[in-house]
């Protein structure tokens, strides 16, 4: 078999690279008009709404039917809004609230911002069941620990983005829930059993299907009870006999980032994308970290020279790209739920429904009767900020300082991290909230020993401090008055900055 034409169309239809810039660079456009369907949008990318809505219609000019791809599952992995914080909170705040016509409409409405500017394929939702509160990259991005619970949000969010004619994304198959690894880095273990998986973590996933979801994500996860050899993202009989035959899904089957550690690591970022399409995957995910145009040529000429040495069948790949080309066609010509806003080049969303969200997955325990709360005057704010795993951006605004420094004017705040998190600082912050009220804000408090650490040492001295919770729920019994938000996100932050100031307002 020769290098043809037909081969690199393609190998070139699987690959969705990432690129540098606000605009499409001259080598995304080529290509575009050379056969890839898809790319990927990440925060790099990104500045306003307008400017992402010229970004995709200059992808549009080269082909039309060409999938743009994100990673926005609103909370805490945020790509559209990483530069202010997220107007929406994350699945854990929807699994607490457990609405699930809020959870659609959120998923509808978010899903309408991305259709105005121009995405028509999301990376969410999450529906791994966080079944593990060790988790270092899951978390907050699941609905909760409950297989059900879990399954029901899964679904009603995949029928809201899917109403605005954005393909949505169940992730990260089988379930990366329980495992205590981040796949940025290493490669978990799942140890669970078949019917331990059937009883957990897959429900969501057939939930997913069930609903007509277009796309699922590959977890880069070892799953020893169905392939002791390959993590998910490379084993057929994960993709194949599980996705494919068990559950009957028969959309495209794209990878996580393929640059991961995980299974570039052992397999290179070429290796790794051939026998992810020999596994079963349709759609090679890449540009994370690796986004010039070499890292896109070396998948494509791999999977090509793959075919050529008899390590992938030409029928497989074959299937990859019709399937590929079906869901760009979907997504060009769908019907879609009304995409009208006041103003296209605003804010994203309606905020009333995440902010109202938001509210509702508040939770208070109020554990001195002597508590003045809401506070009586302008607090001192400390907030522990862990270090986030790659899937959250590292700048995006997060806490309660800034917002509740809008409602009660004279506010303070003082940040600390792991390496900044000394006696020293600790006792500066007591000195700066002396004779006011103290807010200790956490985050995953009880996977972070040094914030256990700070926080016992300022309790110890402030008995009476407020501890607001923005991580998974820990211990509520800390603090005179504990609130737990369930979320990390700019809203959430919002909601309990507004109950800590006594604002009614209603969203």
């Amino acid at each position: 078999m020769k290098r043809g034409p037909e081969l690199l169309r393609l190998a070139e239809t699987v690959v969705f690279p990432g690129f540098e810039g606000k605009s499409p660079p001259d080598w995304i456009r080529r290509r575009l008009g050379e056969g890839l369907a898809g790319v990927v949008l990440f925060s790099r990318n990104i500045a306003t709404p307008s400017q992402v809505a010229d970004l995709t219609a200059a992808l549009r000019g080269e082909n039309p039917q060409v999938l743009v791809g994100i990673d926005e599952e609103s909370g805490e992995v945020t790509r559209l809004e990483a530069a202010g914080g997220s107007t929406r909170p994350g699945n854990f705040a929807l699994g607490v609230v457990d609405d699930v016509g809020l959870t659609e409409e959120l998923a509808a409405d978010l899903g309408r911002d991305l259709a105005l500017a121009g995405v028509n394929l999301n990376f969410a939702p999450s529906a791994d069941v966080n079944s593990n509160p060790d988790n270092p990259v899951i978390g907050l991005r699941s609905f909760g620990a409950d297989p059900d619970l879990v399954a029901r949000h899964t679904a009603a969010w995949i029928r809201g983005m899917q109403s605005a004619g954005v393909a949505a994304c169940a992730k990260h198959f089988p379930g990366h829930g329980d495992t205590s690894v981040d796949s940025h880095h290493g490669v978990p273990l799942v140890a669970a059993t078949p019917a331990e998986l059937r009883d957990v973590a897959l429900r969501p996933f057939r939930a997913a299907v069930e609903q007509g979801v277009r796309t699922v994500m590959t977890g880069h996860l070892l799953v020893s009870a169905l392939d002791p050899a390959m993590p998910a993202t490379l084993s057929r009989p994960v993709l194949h006999d599980l996705l494919r035959v068990e559950l009957g899904f028969e959309g495209v089957i794209v990878t996580d980032g393929i640059e991961m550690a995980a299974v570039s690591g052992p397999y290179g970022i070429g290796g790794a994308s051939v026998l992810a399409v020999a596994g079963g995957a349709d759609a090679i995910c890449v540009g994370g970290e690796h986004a010039g145009e070499e890292t896109a040529i070396g998948i494509r000429d791999a999977i090509v020279d793959a075919v050529i040495e008899g390590r992938l069948s030409e029928e497989r790949l074959a299937d990859a790209s019709r399937r590929v080309c079906e869901l760009a066609l979907w997504a060009t010509t769908t019907p879609r739920s009304a995409l009208s806003r006041s103003d296209a080049s605003g804010r994203p969303g309606d905020p009333s429904i995440g902010l109202a969200a938001a509210r509702r997955a508040l939770r208070i325990t109020r554990r001195s009767a002597s508590a003045v709360f809401p506070l009586p005057a302008p607090p001192h704010v400390v907030e522990l900020a862990p270090e986030m795993n790659l899937a959250i951006e590292k700048d995006t605004p997060w806490g309660v300082g800034e917002p509740l420094g809008k409602l009660l004017p004279g506010t303070t705040v003082t940040r600390l991290a792991a390496s900044t998190a000394t006696g020293g600082a600790i006792e500066a912050v007591l000195a700066a909230a002396a004779e006011r009220p103290l807010v200790i804000v956490v985050r995953d408090a009880h996977r972070h020993p040094w914030q256990a650490d700070a926080l016992r040492h300022l309790l110890a001295a402030r008995a009476d401090a407020v501890v607001v919770e923005m991580g998974l729920p820990g211990r509520s019994d800390l603090g005179a008055v504990h609130i737990a938000t369930h979320g990390a996100s700019r809203v959430c932050g919002q909601a309990a900055a507004e109950l800590l100031a006594g604002d009614t307002g209603t969203a």
